[in-house]
């Protein structure tokens, strides 16, 4: 089964085709980083603006080099994401599966997101993908991005139950805004990653990292970057100069120890077959560190998105689509926050 899939909830424009039998055989992905940087953040009329002029580009180089005779289906990112980026997405993906006589499917964007971690795991050894797969559920899963903290459990039949979610601010603004704070530039999670290998010391700086809220189900990190801004406002220019990769240091682990604590409390309540990380965030080396620590701990195997893939792509998006169609729908939870792949289309 070979399905195109584009996506656009937010600043990247990408498409890419999924072969069930091979893998991910084209991708391409347009950045707007640079764009969005000058205004220290994503600025949703620009993000529409610039996926109406990339996707044409984008997808006359697709038709350049796939046959649409071998495409079984057109997949395309429904939500959540900004609204005028997500119409544009929409439009053009109906656009491709009317002139190719292809059914349209919609996919949420977090699940992309949740099934990324399998993909290394199908490119290795596409034969063997759904006998190995098995073997990993339940899958406890956490999708770590710029909009969004979520920790997910999923069951063989791709049944998903939210455990924890964001109530304020993800794991991804807690970086950016925290950077904003220390004078960085956007994005800046990367940023204080750096600053924060060249720490001299650990936990000279003690922020809060969540402990009140560690069994509740959800992730918080509003206090966190207010904390940061209360000990900045008494701090000289020469001291912050001085102490910045320290201040680093203890604000990232506060993040990352709530996340991977969060985790940590669901292995008391039930055994878990595999973990999994994804997600912008997940890019970050401490908690790839900490979150493979927790896995050795449980003796279980971490399965990781790849790093070209925890950004915002298309290849998660055709996956996830590929994914859910080998099961039948499945009966979900009222504790579901977001659907498995629905047919938009049928040409």
């Amino acid at each position: 089964m070979r399905i195109l899939a584009l996506e656009s909830s937010c600043d990247e424009s990408a498409v890419a085709l999924f072969d069930s039998a091979r893998g991910v055989v084209f991708e391409r992905v347009n950045t707007q980083i640079a764009l969005h940087a000058q205004y220290g953040g994503v600025v949703p009329d620009l993000a529409a603006r610039e996926h109406l002029r990339n996707f044409p580009f984008l997808l006359a180089e697709a038709a350049a080099e796939i046959d649409p005779a071998g495409v079984d289906a057109v997949a395309v990112t429904r939500g959540p994401g900004l609204a005028a980026c997500l119409a544009l997405g929409i439009a053009s993906a109906r656009t491709v599966a009317l002139a190719w006589n292809k059914p349209l499917v919609g996919v949420n964007h977090l699940r992309g997101h949740l099934f990324s971690p399998f993909l290394p795991l199908h490119r290795d050894d596409p034969a063997n993908f759904e006998k190995a797969g098995r073997a990993l559920f339940p899958h406890l899963g956490l999708v770590a991005s710029g909009g969004n903290s979520l920790l997910v459990e999923v069951d063989a039949e791709r049944r998903v139950r939210v455990l924890a979610g964001t109530v304020d601010d993800a794991a991804g603004e807690a970086f950016d805004k925290g950077a904003k704070l220390l004078g960085m530039p956007y994005p800046g999670g990367a940023l204080i990653e750096k600053r924060a290998r060249e720490a001299r010391e650990r936990g000279r700086f003690p922020f809060p990292h969540g402990d009140a809220i560690k069994r509740e189900p959800r992730f918080s990190f509003s206090g966190l970057k207010t904390s940061l801004r209360y000990r900045l406002e008494k701090m000289s220019d020469a001291e912050l100069a001085d102490a910045l990769p320290e201040i680093c240091a203890d604000y990232q682990e506060a993040i990352v120890r709530q996340l991977v604590d969060k985790a940590a409390v669901q292995f008391e309540k039930k055994r878990y077959a595999s973990l999994g990380l994804s997600g912008g965030v997940s890019n970050n080396g401490a908690l790839r560190a900490a979150f493979g620590e927790l896995a050795r701990r449980k003796k279980i195997p971490l399965l990781l998105a790849e790093p070209k893939h925890t950004g915002d792509n298309a290849a998660m998006i055709a996956f996830a689509a590929w994914f859910d169609a080998q099961l039948p729908p499945p009966k979900f939870s009222e504790a579901l926050t977001f659907e498995p792949t629905l047919t938009i289309d049928r040409a």
